[in-house]
C-alpha cells in the first residue's frame, strides 16, 4: 500500500541509565575501532518512541557496520550544562559521530561541536545550530500528521477528535497543524480538541504518562473517539486511555502498534504517524564511517518515507475506504497540490 515506514520492533527497557555499549553490541562492533554514541532526550530508552526510534538506529550500525554504539540517558529536570558535560564525555571517548536526539541538544551541541571540530555531531528536530561538523536531521512532521488528520476524519463517528501535544513547543505545533489540516481537508465540519500537556520551561509533557492519560480521559468525555498524541513516553498514557475507552490512539514517531510496552493496548493503536529517526541514525553513522560525513540539513520529508504512516494494525488495512484517502492525499502532498502547514 505504500503506507509503511520502516516498522521497528522495539522492546521495553529501563530509563535512567548510561551505557558504553548497547545491549546488542556484537563481537565484530566490539573489535571495531569505529564508535558512535546516542544522547537521549526526555524519557530516555524505553520511551516507546522518539528515542527508542533513534537506539533502532544505533542497534542497525552495531549489526550491519560493526560499530561500537554507546548510549547516555538524560536526567529529570537537567541543564543545558548537564548536556554539555555529558556530549564531551562521549566526544572525548573517541565517539564519532556524537548524536542529540531532540532539539533541546542545540545549546549543547553548539558549545561542544566546537571543541571537538573532527567529530561529527548529529542534531535531531532542529536547525538553529549550524557548523561544519554539525548534521542536521529534520522531517516534515506536519506531512505525516496531515495523514493522521485524513485517518482521524475519516474513522470518527462523534466528527470530533482530539490532539495531545507534549510541551507547546515550535516542533509540537508543526504536528498540530498538519493534524487539524488534515481533519478539515477531509471534513470540515469536523472538531478537533486541542490540548498541551506542559508550557516551557517544564518539559514534563514529553516524559510524565499520567499527564497524557488525563488529557486524553478528558477529550473522550468531550465527544472525541479519535486520539493523536504527539508527546513522547507521555503519549503512552493517552494511548492507555483511548484503549481503556473502546476508541482509537494514534501513535507517534515509532510504529507504535509494534512496541513491546504498548502491546495491552496494540488493538486500539490504529495507525502511528512515523519519522525514519532510525534510518537517520544509522545514515549519518555510516556516512561518518565510509569517510564523507553528513552536514547541513538533512531533511526526511513523505516523498522520501522519511515520514509516513504505519499500517502494522489489521483493522486499519481493511479500512479501504480510509486507506485509499490516505494515499490519494498522499500523493497530492508529494506532488505539491497540497502545501501543509507548519504552524497552526
Amino acid at each position: 500500500m505504500g503506507l509503511t515506514a520502516a516498522a521497528l520492533a522495539l522492546s521495553a527497557t529501563a530509563c535512567g541509565k548510561s551505557s558504553t555499549g548497547s545491549s546488542s553490541s556484537s563481537s565484530a562492533a566490539s573489535g571495531s575501532a569505529v564508535k558512535a554514541a546516542i544522547a537521549y532526550d526526555i524519557g530516555g530508552r524505553g520511551d516507546q518512541s522518539f528515542n527508542d526510534a533513534a537506539f533502532a538506529g544505533l542497534q542497525k550500525a552495531e549489526k550491519e557496520l560493526g560499530v561500537k554504539g554507546a548510549e547516555a540517558e538524560p536526567s529529570q529536570g537537567e541543564s543545558d550544562a548537564d548536556k554539555v558535560a555529558r556530549l564531551t564525555s562521549l566526544a572525548r571517548a573517541g565517539n564519532n559521530p556524537v548524536i542529540g536526539v531532540g532539539f533541546s541538544y542545540a545549546p549543547a551541541i553548539a558549545k561542544v561541536a566546537k571543541q571537538f571540530p573532527k567529530t561529527t555531531f548529529g542534531l535531531i528536530d532542529d536547525t538553529s545550530v549550524t557548523a561544519p561538523n554539525i548534521a542536521n536531521l529534520v522531517f516534515n512532521e506536519e506531512q505525516g500528521s496531515y495523514l493522521a488528520g485524513v485517518v482521524a476524519a475519516k474513522a470518527s463517528k462523534t466528527g470530533t477528535v482530539g490532539f495531545i501535544g507534549g510541551v507547546e513547543v515550535p516542533l509540537i505545533k508543526k504536528f498540530e497543524a498538519g493534524y487539524t489540516q488534515g481533519v478539515k481537508d477531509t471534513n470540515p465540519k469536523a472538531k478537533v480538541l486541542t490540548q498541551y500537556l506542559t508550557q516551557p520551561p517544564n518539559f514534563d509533557g514529553f516524559s510524565k504518562p499520567d499527564l497524557g492519560k488525563a488529557a486524553a480521559e478528558g477529550q473522550l468525555d468531550k465527544g472525541a473517539d479519535v486520539i493523536y498524541a504527539a508527546a513522547g513516553l507521555a503519549g503512552s498514557g493517552a494511548i492507555e486511555a483511548a484503549s481503556a475507552a473502546g476508541k482509537w490512539a494514534i501513535g507517534v514517531d515509532s510504529d507504535q502498534y509494534k512496541q513491546a510496552g504498548l502491546a495491552s493496548y496494540k488493538n486500539q493503536i490504529l495507525t502511528s504517524v512515523t519519522k525514519d529517526v532510525s534510518g537517520s541514525v544509522f545514515n549519518l553513522i555510516k556516512s561518518v564511517k565510509d569517510g564523507k560525513p553528513q552536514t547541513g540539513e538533512i531533511r526526511y520529508g513523505l516523498a522520501t518515507n522519511g515520514v509516513g504512516l504505519a499500517d502494522s494494525n489489521p483493522a486499519f488495512v481493511k479500512m479501504t475506504d480510509v486507506t485509499a484517502a490516505v494515499e490519494k492525499a498522499k500523493k497530492d502532498i508529494v506532488d505539491g497540490k497540497i502545501t501543509v502547514k507548519t504552524a497552526p
